[in-house]
């Protein structure tokens, strides 16, 4: 089963999930004790680990500027600062422009959480060209995630089982079998990380951020974070709001929602995304190949996922394409534009009786290659949120809430609501119903929502920006469609932001790009 909780804050696409980069180099280490005195040992980038999702080293950027890594060595508990540490994985590219211009380190985290940002940076950097002028690309692998201390749960072969059981449960014995499953992997998450569990809350990565500033020899933290990343982003001004330098936070998580409240945010989110997709679709001069009209592009998807809930297709062999693995791939294809003719091509294909295409987007979701290798991010991410969230939903619960999920979304309802029960029996107890992003005294911090976003959807950066504070906040709307604003390459959006991080222009508050 994917957890959907996975889908709140997710950021990683297609193309970036199976693209990483594996951490090499060692620091010289803490003196006495104290890791802010560490100095990082930068060095080639060799090969990814499989926890990072495999493939091959990041190549040179087109002016030739090689990736360089890192281990920074970071407390394993904050509370005994000089007790045992874990290796956290930074990856950097170096300012292009000249050194008297360079502000200092740009640190990206591009969500989750779960997402690798040694992977996922290369992969996205010339998207961040202009931002290289005056600062040193810098992202990193966060606890518990690829190459820093990672959670692990269950075997490629487990996980392959776990993603095609039944997501949606209709009747006492599918809910008693969902409940087990969960169980079952949260139980081998306590076995085969236990060491870490404890210590993956969104206030530990933001600690582990403080001190990547420090070594990384900079008065105040820069700072670019991308959904989930905007909660850390938050979480950070929360702790340190003196340190906070120049800020954006793009494709907001609402930070006053509880896990309840956010899986029915998004519930809505996705149905827009898919109104529009449909809409898209038959409002073209050609035909629209999968209805005649946006309302019969949805009844023909929610049949497809009635018939697979009887009888799956044939999918990746000897893997078949269920009803939840071809939720999942049509979840994946909304967090971009750009992928909605893959979405049209993937469901044409399943309406032929060829599973593949919904598949290959599902398994990109779980971070599963196609040597049948997954990741660490699904095991990464429901540490990290049943470490953070305290409410436990039980199944009883969550069947009361079916109707109201189901009013947010046709499609998506029960998906999202069942996925509440992720944090069933989780080791650790979670630390607060949300997250504190109360920022006074910050430095100003850039929120940009997308009005389309499915995955954070619109109303979360109004939300963002009344928490961290008066006087902190600046909002920018993109009317757009996908996951986040600066990636769609929209000049408006890329203007304010960059005129903000290069020259510390504020933008108005209340900007709005189209």
């Amino acid at each position: 089963m994917a957890n959907p909780s996975r889908l709140r804050a997710a950021a990683l696409t297609t193309t970036a999930v199976l693209l990483s980069v594996l951490l090499a180099g060692c620091g010289d280490g803490a003196k006495d004790g104290d890791v802010t005195q560490q100095k990082l040992d930068w060095t080639d980038c060799p090969a990814p680990s499989e926890a990072e999702g495999g493939g091959s080293a990041p190549s040179p950027l087109p002016n030739g500027t090689e990736w360089q890594c890192a281990t920074m060595k970071a407390p394993l508990d904050w509370s005994e600062p000089k007790g045992d540490t874990i290796d956290i994985a930074l990856i950097r590219a170096k300012a292009s422009g000249p050194a008297s211009r360079r502000i200092g380190s740009l640190v990206f985290n591009f969500g989750g959480p779960g997402g690798s940002g040694v992977a996922t940076l290369p992969a996205f950097a010339q998207d961040y060209s202009a931002l290289r002028t005056r600062y040193d690309l810098v992202s990193f692998d966060p606890r518990g995630v690829g190459r820093s201390a990672p959670v692990q749960c269950e075997s490629d072969s487990q996980l392959d089982a776990y993603f095609q059981q039944d997501a949606t449960p209709d009747d006492s014995t599918e809910r008693t079998q969902l409940l087990k499953r969960t169980k079952q992997f949260n139980a081998a998450c306590e076995k085969n990380s236990k060491r870490i569990l404890p210590h993956v809350r969104t206030t530990d990565a933001a600690r582990d951020m403080d001190l990547m500033r420090q070594v990384l020899g900079d008065a105040k933290l820069y700072y670019f974070g991308i959904s989930y990343g905007t909660e850390l982003g938050g979480v950070y001004a929360h702790l340190f709001p003196r340190r906070v330098g120049r800020a954006v936070l793009d494709a907001v998580v609402d930070p006053t929602q509880t896990p309840e409240q956010g899986a029915l945010g998004q519930a809505k989110g996705f149905q827009l995304a898919l109104d529009n997709f449909a809409e898209d679709c038959t409002s073209k001069e050609t035909e629209c190949p999968i209805g005649d009209t946006p309302q019969d592009v949805k009844n023909r998807i929610a049949k497809l996922l009635g018939d697979l809930e009887k009888k799956p297709i044939p999918g990746i062999l000897p893997r078949q394409l269920t009803q939840t693995a071809a939720t999942n791939g049509i979840a994946q294809s909304l967090y971009s534009k750009d992928f909605w003719e893959y979405l049209t091509e993937g469901l044409e294909q399943a309406y032929d009786g060829d599973g593949k295409i919904l598949m290959l987007l599902s398994d990109s979701l779980n971070g599963r290659d196609e040597n049948g290798e997954y990741s660490n991010i699904t095991a990464a991410n429901i540490a990290i949120n049943c470490s953070d969230e305290k409410p436990r939903y039980t199944t009883d619960y969550v069947q009361g809430k079916l109707p109201e999920f189901r009013a947010a979304s046709p499609l998506f309802g029960d998906y999202l609501a069942w996925g509440m029960v992720g944090c069933t029996d989780w080791a650790v107890p979670g630390a607060a119903d949300h997250p504190d992003v109360s920022a006074p005294g910050s430095a100003p911090i850039l929120v940009v929502g997308n009005t389309g976003d499915p995955a954070t959807p619109y109303e979360g950066a109004k939300r963002m920006v009344d928490a961290l504070g008066k006087g902190v906040a600046v909002e920018l709307t993109y009317k757009g469609q996908g996951h986040g604003a600066y990636d769609s390459k929209n000049k408006c959006v890329q203007s304010a932001v960059n005129g903000y991080l290069l020259d510390g222009r504020v933008p108005k508050a209340g900007t709005v790009c189209s």
